[in-house]
């Protein structure tokens, strides 16, 4: 996460772009042309920043929309777990479902979001929805600026499942006022961590409990007055370093098999979720207190095991009573993977329902 110099601090301002290589597996090319880009963006308090991210653009047929897409985690390595460091590879493991994308003839605009892919040494701000919300929403207005590809001629929709579900949904949930301008159309989140308080009461003891370290580091770096070191002990230390520096594949895999990372106890003495600052800010960052401006499409698998799902089941009846045009979708007897797969198949039948119906231009039509 770079701060930026005043004369660029305009949200959403493109700052550099160079050609890109994305891969849908190690050696096989996307049907796209892709650019790297960096952009300003505003951080969970409101500071100024710059960010990164990949533009992919169909080259079958002409595009027709431009699609925020918000990935599932990646992991806190700033490099590796970079979504542009992973497409350049043929690594990312949501690329099969940037390809559907692709073949709808959509162009995607993908965040690495903060502190991933940048190279400025902080730590990415996992599931803080006030940082990763607007990094969408630039990551959209950055895309449009790029010259001579036509993108700020198109209609604008926003999707996610997982951590970019949260991403997502933040980014629905600002966009009335952060990016008003924007010609958005529809929107679509799945596997949302809406209230990162439940999250603790989920994984307190699960194989997924490296989430609470995701997330306790995360709020550690957008809210640096947290100090969340502090309640680190010395093994707590140690992991905190070691995920800094892995793929989110690496943390999955320990908490399966190494038991004994399960008890965040272990790790941090006293519970930093029971701090009342900590509190206060895991408050600020809970979804659903104002309804997007666009429909929008909330999935849920009944048998998430990482993110539960009575979660998502509040954020669309929250989103209903603040006046959104909410359709809630359940996947019956499906995890968090499966889950996945059918949020995106409903999600892009929802996207591509509203984006046909849209007129050339939404916002005259709204004016």
């Amino acid at each position: 996460m770079i701060m930026v110099a005043e004369r660029t601090t305009r949200p959403g301002r493109l700052v550099d772009h160079r050609p890109a290589r994305a891969l849908l597996l190690p050696g096989v090319r996307l049907r796209a042309r892709a650019w790297h880009i960096r952009y300003t963006t505003t951080s969970a308090t409101g500071d100024p920043i710059e960010a990164t991210g990949t533009v992919l653009i169909p080259t079958r047929r002409p595009a027709t929309a431009l699609i925020g897409y918000a990935v599932g985690s990646q992991g806190l390595a700033s490099r590796a777990a970079a979504l542009s460091a992973q497409l350049s590879y043929g690594l990312e493991y949501e690329a099969g479902s940037l390809a559907v994308a692709l073949r709808h003839g959509w162009a995607l605009a993908l965040p690495d979001y903060p502190g991933l892919g940048d190279g400025g040494g902080t730590t990415h701000p996992y599931v803080v929805g006030r940082a990763l919300g607007p990094a969408v929403l630039d990551c959209i207005r950055a895309a449009r600026e790029l010259p001579d590809v036509g993108l700020d001629e198109l209609p604008v929709a926003i999707t996610g499942y997982s951590e970019g579900g949260c991403a997502a949904g933040w980014a629905l949930e600002l966009q009335p006022r952060y990016a008003p301008e924007l010609p958005l159309v529809a929107g679509a989140a799945g596997g949302v961590p809406a209230d990162l308080s439940a999250l603790y009461e989920f994984h307190e003891r699960s194989a997924f409990s490296f989430l609470l370290m995701y997330t306790l580091l995360g709020l550690g770096s957008a809210y640096p007055d947290l100090e969340v070191d502090r309640f680190l002990t010395r093994r707590g230390r140690l992991l905190a370093r070691f995920f800094r520096r892995t793929h989110l594949l690496v943390a999955i895999l320990a908490g399966f098999f190494l038991t004994s990372w399960r008890d965040i106890r272990k790790f941090a003495d006293p519970s930093p979720f029971e701090d009342p600052e900590v509190r206060r800010r895991i408050d600020e960052n809970r979804l659903g207190s104002a309804a997007p401006g666009v429909p929008v499409l909330v999935g849920a698998a009944t048998w998430d095991q990482a993110i539960a799902y009575p979660q998502l089941a509040r954020l669309a009846r929250d989103w209903e009573a603040a006046g959104g045009d909410v359709e809630f979708v359940s996947f019956r007897h499906q995890e968090h993977i499966l889950g996945g797969i059918s949020f995106f198949r409903v999600a892009y039948r929802h996207l591509a329902r509203h984006l046909d119906a849209a007129p050339a231009d939404p916002l005259a039509d709204a004016g």
